[in-house]
């Protein structure tokens, strides 16, 4: 799916996130929507819209969710033919989210289901929740399907589920075979994956030993404040506690994050390059860096940006840690024209049937992981980068992934941690420690705003 905004899942990382090219993949669309939510997605509900007597449900997402090329709402109002489904779509998350909350407040100018980035969620279940329906009871939703820490970013403190999900972004490494290979490193996947399991810090290990013997002009990864996300977003607790309050200062992932990350950045293990600029994206053209962290989406964007040349140079290993980095959510106003109709649409586009669609056709990693054990998931790879068992490195790093605090502020936080703080160290040569302190000055005058 194209670019929401980049943050999410590890809801840490600041500014849009472009949505890959998704693989092209054939599909038996007919085998992949039938099952238990046909029934329910097919009885009665909601009021006409029109003279010729069908209801007109409106969908507001932002960037490209993907559903209208993947040909979901076709599907959809063949299974219902008296509905009719209108997708709007702002470019940004940026600019629609503040749409969004504005709309919820006022009770006017929502689409009858919306769309929920990550990295807002957290706010959205807090302060709005009286303003969406409750979606976990729906028919056919249930949530042994989904994994149970996107389950639990949906749903309130006192148990109500207010939004479904849709996507995620299981972490992993890409790394460059070849160069590893110049370096003296091993280049088999799992071999790979093993140099570094379960320990960032082996990361950093893994990163020394290929300084030594690196081909000229490139590092081990792209980015200092690329490797601190990672670390974050592999972390339950990190910028705020369970009772609600702000924690990162005294959080020990983000301390290890920064430690770790600062320790890249001070090593000359790093391209220096920041994340989502037109350098970091000629930096896969030119092979300058050999890994970067990788959720599912990053790669059509790998392949986009390294191009023809990269082609069976880049692989995928496990990363230390099972950690994610985006993915959204459906949640339907209460103020929404057709409610009922809305529900039946929100759980249908999330069901594990049509999640499973989305992957195959947009390659939008699925949220439901009842989606996991079916052929197009489990059985996926990815030619680009040497036919690495894409559907089983991904579903493991999903399920691995711990039930993470998040906060309302989450990105406020990431981004001047990242920008304010790690950035100056790897490019400006700012010590650690002032840099922190730089951070830590601008994040809490933020958040006392």
């Amino acid at each position: 799916m194209r670019s929401r905004t980049r943050g999410a899942g590890a809801p840490d990382r600041p500014g849009p996130r472009p949505r890959p090219r998704r693989p092209r993949r054939r599909v038996r669309v007919a085998a992949l929507l039938a099952g238990a939510l046909l029934a329910g997605c097919c009885a009665g509900g909601g009021g006409d819209d029109g003279a010729d007597g069908r209801i007109r449900l409106t969908v507001g997402v932002f960037g490209s969710f993907g559903y209208a090329e993947a040909g979901l709402y076709d599907a959809y109002t063949r299974l219902r033919p008296g509905v009719v489904v209108e997708q709007t779509s702002i470019a940004r998350n940026e600019n629609y989210y503040p749409q969004l909350l504005t709309h919820l407040g006022s009770g006017s100018g929502l689409a009858d289901v919306q769309a929920v980035e990550v990295n807002n969620i957290a706010e959205i279940t807090a302060t709005q929740a009286d303003r969406l329906v409750e979606l976990g009871t729906a028919e056919g939703v249930r949530k042994e399907d989904f994994l149970p820490w996107k389950w639990a970013q949906g749903t309130t403190r006192d148990g109500r589920t207010v939004a479904l999900g849709t996507d995620v972004g299981p972490q992993a490494v890409c790394y460059r075979k070849d160069l590893f290979a110049r370096a003296g490193l091993p280049t088999d996947r799992e071999e790979v994956g093993r140099l570094w399991a379960g320990d960032w810090r082996a990361y950093l290990a893994a990163g020394r030993r290929y300084r030594a013997n690196a081909p000229a002009g490139t590092a081990f990864v792209d980015s200092a404040s690329g490797v601190m996300a990672a670390i974050t977003g592999s972390s339950a607790l990190r910028f705020y506690g369970a009772d609600g309050t702000v924690v990162y200062r005294s959080s020990p992932a983000v301390r290890e994050a920064w430690s770790v990350a600062a320790a890249f950045a001070t090593g000359g293990l790093t391209a220096r390059l920041q994340q989502f600029t037109p350098a970091w994206d000629q930096g896969f053209a030119n092979g300058t860096f050999a890994t970067v962290s990788c959720p599912a989406w990053m790669l059509g964007y790998i392949q986009d940006k390294a191009g023809p040349a990269g082609r069976g140079r880049w692989d995928v290993a496990a990363a230390p840690r099972p950690g994610n980095w985006g993915g959204s959510f459906l949640v339907v106003p209460r103020a929404g024209r057709h409610r009922a109709e809305a529900v039946r649409l929100a759980a249908w586009l999330t069901a594990p049937a049509q999640q499973a669609v989305l992957f195959e056709r947009r390659g939008s990693f699925p949220s439901a992981s009842a989606a996991y054990a079916g052929p197009s998931v489990a059985g996926a790879r990815h030619p680009y980068f040497g036919g690495a068992p894409i559907g089983a490195v991904f579903s493991r790093a999903a399920r691995g992934v711990p039930v993470t605090i998040l906060g309302p502020k989450d990105l406020v936080i990431a981004q001047n941690l990242a920008d304010v703080g790690m950035l100056q160290v790897e490019q400006r040569g700012e010590p650690p420690g002032d840099a922190w302190r730089s951070a830590v000055r601008t994040i809490d005058n933020a958040l006392d705003r």
